[in-house]
């Protein structure tokens, strides 16, 4: 597939901190790139050097092949970028802040309406055109940053966390629509500490730690990275210590939890986990009302490769 943005060898210094390390990845054309890590792991860095909204100490950065510079303004144009930070005029209504911010990059009048009633369908705004951004609820006011940012149909579009503290029908609604995106020939680079999200619409994935890349692929290829392969949950109320160190014992067992009358247990691989278990339960009496099985999350994999200590 062609890249249509490419980082090499990308180094920031702060004195002498080194923000991003020897930092090389390239961005695939029509794709959603999950860009994930903790914070301080040096993804806003990253992205801002890729933007040239801040300077580098060593590396190259090309846009559709093209070297990306402060005055790259015809790269510029194929950009859109929405920040985690509602960025929209409150004396505007959501029409003429879509108005404003695509009249930045096209200047037809006729295309440029267009262009913003397509943006206001697209996140779902039609009820919405004459309301001001401070009679709207989150969820409207993130879908709002979310058109300002696409409305001049970029090919390239960075979203940063566009669903913190939305409900779930509007984290839908703006899902949905980064797809739409994506099938109407945009690429994506998204950002997000939602690890379900980039389950559910990234084609692939990078995690990144202290300014290097510690994985990159699809969410199957990161997940095989897990040193658990398999978690299952059993509800039975009769268990004592006797039977939960016998469990403990089967075949590839990884580790045991028993609380509330719910018993977890971990494997190392997922052959035969199931039937091991249920052959075990039914060959001693034990009863139990449910039982199922999980492959780990992309959660489960960001927690084992970054770490569960705090981050500030």
């Amino acid at each position: 597939m062609e890249n249509v943005i490419e980082v090499r060898n990308l180094t920031k210094l702060y004195k002498k901190n080194k923000a991003i390390d020897d930092l090389s990845f390239e961005v695939r054309k029509g794709e959603i790139l999950g860009f994930l890590g903790p914070n301080g792991s040096g993804k806003s860095t990253t992205i801002n050097c890729i933007l040239s909204l801040l300077n580098f100490s060593k590396g190259n950065i090309k846009i559709f092949g093209k070297e990306m510079k402060p005055s790259a303004y015809d790269l510029k144009r194929k950009i859109g970028v929405v920040f985690q930070d509602v960025a929209v005029f409150e004396e505007l209504t959501v029409y003429d802040n879509i108005d404003y911010f695509c009249g930045l990059y096209v200047t037809d009048k006729k295309t440029r309406k267009k262009y913003i009633d397509e943006a206001i369908n697209l996140v779902g705004l039609q009820d919405f055109k004459k309301y001001y951004p401070k009679q709207l609820s989150g969820g409207l006011l993130r879908r709002l940053n979310i058109a300002c940012g696409i409305a001049h149909k970029p090919e390239i579009i960075f979203l940063d966390e566009p669903t913190v503290a939305v409900d779930p029908q509007s984290r839908n609604n703006i899902l949905d629509g980064i797809k739409k995106l994506r099938d109407n020939g945009a690429t994506i680079v998204y950002t997000t500490h939602y690890m379900e999200e980039v389950e559910i619409i990234c084609d692939r994935v990078i995690i990144l730690d202290k300014g290097k890349i510690i994985a990159q692929g699809t969410n199957d290829d990161l997940k095989e990275l897990a040193s658990i392969k398999e978690r299952i949950t059993v509800e039975a109320k009769e268990l004592d210590d006797a039977h939960l160190n016998k469990i403990k014992s089967l075949p590839e067992v990884n580790d045991v939890s028993y609380e509330d009358g719910i018993l977890k247990i971990s494997y190392q691989n997922e052959k035969n986990n199931l039937e091991n278990i249920i052959d075990y339960l039914k060959g001693n009496g034990i009863k139990y009302s449910k039982i199922y099985s999980e492959r780990p999350t992309l959660n489960d994999v960001f927690l084992e490769l970054t770490g569960k200590e705090l981050r500030d």
